[in-house]
């Protein structure tokens, strides 16, 4: 079996190759409504396997990203059913045992087991799948027997969310020594040059500030910053949609300082970046948008793609238009992506773990020097920044939540409506764009450090005025070292 996706404008660009059917192929994927990226998993006879195209059809349907969500889960099916089939089965005839053992073979045999997390995700793939098989009458039942709740493929292991944040100092250290290229003095780095200091530091201010995951922030555009449209000190707010999470909309703040950081990256940097690019875009402009009018009060796009004229709010441009969204700049057409790279459009994910990974390295080349702040076990990612924002913003709002509560008149008598204005962690679950206020919860375990209360707890336990083991060892090897010393 082979995994392939769609893709109409390989299709386009080759009409020599596929003569007369690649249009009548374009035209059939359009009345089916079938998205570009959407996976189709082929036979050796190059034929669709079922029921797996369907599914994936089914959650194209249903608004599921071609390019992030589908792909994922067309290696997870494409593995579960090379597995199966080794075996003399298929989706339709596994049984538990077949489960189990795929299982077993992920998570134990081969070279390199996954984790728990890992496997976690992949078992909900394949229940899901399983699951959706059942209710199209593919499959009398389950190959899986429920405990109750439990996902029946999960490996019984509960964790809790991964957060993981800064403290002050640490963010210092990662924006303007790992990202920013400074020296520990604070002098910049003269080997550091060409890496867009500018750029990284300004991500890192948007990112923490904001609240924003690394999907939303390094996504932005020009438009709903206001760049070189707002007034000094003023902070910027826009819709979220298209690029958040589950596409549930929010409203993103920017306050000032950050956009001041973004304004000094455009300002400096940005402009030969985008200089560097331009003959190149106008070479490519058939397969770009190009953007005539940007609409302020409307918050809308207008001009030109794919030979036609459109118009998108700005909240409705998913990543992938907007990687592809340009306009008329002083040195000719450059991109509307605040955070670009050197040749190339808006930057991807993986781009931005180099950078990432980069400035990890420049930090732990000078961990041991006292003046670094302590390091954490596992890389700093761009999401902790997210996490950081979570619970700085909580504490704040804890604070003064409790501060109001001392000084009412009306202490332990909120109204419904005040509680829902002023709850700290209602307002930090929206703020985020969390699905459930549950979720939020989490982070309340986090807002005190509890290692540094063993540390207080016991930092008389450790410690002794009289001699110590160690103490104690040294003398005797001291004793032993002088006695062959006398024998010799």
């Amino acid at each position: 079996m082979d995994l392939f996706f769609v893709s109409r404008a390989r299709v386009l660009e080759r009409p020599k190759l596929y003569s007369g059917t690649g249009q009548e192929a374009v035209r059939r994927l359009d009345f089916r409504a079938l998205p570009d990226r959407l996976p189709v998993i082929v036979d050796d006879q190059m034929r669709p396997v079922e029921p797996a195209c369907s599914w994936f059809r089914h959650l194209a349907y249903l608004g599921r990203d071609p390019e992030d969500t589908l792909r994922h889960y067309a290696y997870i099916v494409l593995r579960v059913m090379e597995f199966l089939a080794e075996r003399g089965r298929d989706l339709g005839t596994a049984v538990e045992s077949d489960m189990v053992s795929y299982r077993r073979s992920r998570t134990e045999l081969q070279d390199v087991p996954v984790g728990g997390t890992v496997w976690d995700r992949e078992a909900s793939v394949i229940n899901t799948l399983l699951d959706w098989m059942v209710g199209q009458g593919l499959r009398r039942a389950s190959p899986l027997r429920a405990a109750g709740s439990s996902n029946p493929l999960s490996i019984g292991m509960n964790r809790d969310m991964d957060i993981r944040h800064l403290t002050l100092g640490q963010y210092l250290f990662f924006r303007d020594v790992g990202l920013g290229g400074q020296t520990l003095d604070g002098e910049m780095d003269r080997a550091f040059r060409g890496l867009a200091p500018n750029r990284s530091r300004a991500a890192a201010d948007l990112a923490l500030t904001s609240g924003m995951r690394p999907q939303e922030w390094s996504t932005v555009l020009l438009p709903e910053l206001a760049v070189g449209r707002r007034r000094p000190g003023e902070g910027a707010e826009f819709d979220l949609q298209e690029c958040a999470k589950y596409r549930k909309h929010r409203l993103a703040y920017v306050p000032s300082d950050a956009l001041t950081s973004v304004d000094r990256f455009v300002l400096i940097e940005r402009p030969e970046m985008s200089e560097a690019m331009a003959r190149t875009l106008e070479r490519r402009h058939r397969d770009l948008f190009v953007v005539v009018e940007i609409d302020y009060a409307r918050r809308r796009l207008r001009g030109r793609w794919q030979g036609r004229d459109r118009a998108f709010a700005w909240s409705a441009m998913p990543p992938k238009l907007r990687r592809v969204t340009v306009h008329e700049g002083l040195a000719g057409l450059e991109p509307l992506a605040v955070f670009i790279g050197h040749g190339s459009l808006m930057l991807t994910s993986s781009s931005w773990d180099r950078v990432r990974y980069q400035a990890w390295d420049r930090m732990t080349a000078v961990r041991e020097d006292e003046r670094a702040p302590q390091f954490p076990i596992k890389r700093w990612r761009f999401h902790d920044l997210r996490h950081t924002f979570a619970l700085r913003l909580l504490d704040f709002l804890m604070r003064r939540a409790t501060e109001r509560e001392r000084t009412s008149d009306r202490a332990g008598t909120a109204t419904l409506a005040e509680h829902i204005a002023f709850n700290p962690l209602l307002i930090v679950s929206r703020r985020l764009g969390h699905s459930s206020p549950a979720v939020t919860y989490e982070y309340l375990r986090y807002l005190e450090d509890p290692m540094s209360y063993v540390d207080a707890a016991f930092a008389r336990w450790a410690t002794s005025d009289e001699d110590t083991y160690t103490d104690i060892a040294l003398r005797v090897m001291k004793g032993e070292e002088a006695g062959h010393a006398a024998t010799r």
